[in-house]
């Protein structure tokens, strides 16, 4: 292991490049994961409240691709701003009542700053049965290598701090801001008490994450279905996404059949909250529950069932 910069960075070698996780190929051979009443399928979607700043805080990094708006644009950016600020303000009701409708309590990545200059969102999230978990300070402030162990320590307690003074427990859950992470990332998260990552996407199932200290799980999103990936990213029609959705739904409902899977639907309320988007939302949940043996949950429950039901071998 070589040190820089005050932390340490694994060597790459053959095979598994880094420490954080087994390598656990799904070649037929690794065990059947089962799913509460035989389900074929864990359906867990997570929706993202996270606050762009007015203007980003020196020292701070923010992806340079960052979605909405129309680009990079002088200071002070208001397209980005107020299209962002629009999930906030109406996308995210929109969402949450499509997910209501369909009987699924999401899992809520929020922000520091969201959950302290939006109490009132807070609230209706709790109420409508979603589980909280951290997502960083803000869509602005991402973790990466060139952040010091210690203030990384920093930013992972004052989440946890904000969020279980906002919402009265603290979080288990955690997705980095843009899925941004550090090589000590993982630790510090186990440390800190958080029991899964949502940042790896990897698998179709959960897997248990290398920790010194702690316990830590992956729940993996389904990467090419995230909103700003397939919407905003690589411009996917409306229409398409909706087949997309079903298709990818449809493979992993079979697949499911013999070894348990996960679908982890990671979205955006300023994106996919939009009117002219949200009946696609509606109409590829409604076909994913249409079928049986479909387990919708939150983080918690997907996680807290996979570690006391971990497969033999």
């Amino acid at each position: 292991m070589a040190v820089d910069r005050g932390y340490v960075v694994p060597q790459m070698r053959r095979g598994m490049d880094h420490p954080h996780h087994d390598y656990q190929p799904f070649d037929g051979r690794r065990p059947a994961l089962r799913w509460p009443n035989g389900a074929r399928l864990a359906l867990c979607v997570i929706v993202n409240l996270e606050h762009v700043e007015w203007r980003q805080p020196e020292g701070s990094y923010q992806s340079p691709t960052l979605s909405g708006g129309y680009g990079n644009r002088p200071f002070p950016d208001i397209t980005r701003w107020s299209h962002r600020e629009y999930g906030h303000r109406v996308g995210i009701f929109r969402v949450l009542d499509v997910l209501s409708k369909h009987g699924i309590a999401p899992t809520v990545a929020m922000d520091v700053l969201t959950a302290e200059n939006y109490p009132f969102l807070v609230r209706h999230c709790l109420g409508r049965g979603s589980e909280i978990i951290g997502h960083g300070i803000s869509v602005s402030r991402m973790i990466t290598n060139e952040m010091p162990e210690q203030e990384e320590r920093d930013y992972i307690r004052t989440c946890v701090e904000s969020l279980t003074r906002a919402t009265g427990q603290a979080p288990k859950g955690w997705l980095g801001p843009e899925y941004g992470e550090s090589t000590r990332t993982p630790g510090l998260l186990a440390e800190a008490g958080f029991r899964y990552v949502c940042d790896w996407v990897n698998d179709e199932q959960p897997y248990a994450m290398n920790v010194t200290r702690g316990e830590l799980y992956a729940l993996p999103i389904t990467y090419p279905l995230d909103d700003v990936d397939a919407l905003w990213d690589r411009r996917i029609d409306i229409d398409q996404y909706s087949t997309v959705l079903k298709e990818t739904f449809d493979a992993l409902y079979e697949d499911g059949a013999t070894n348990g899977r996960l679908l982890a639907l990671n979205l955006h309320p300023w994106l996919i909250g939009q009117a002219f988007r949200i009946g696609c939302l509606d109409d590829a949940l409604g076909y994913m529950l249409s079928h049986p043996g479909v387990w919708a949950a939150n983080g918690s429950e997907i996680i807290d069932w996979y570690a006391g039901h971990l497969p033999a071998g």
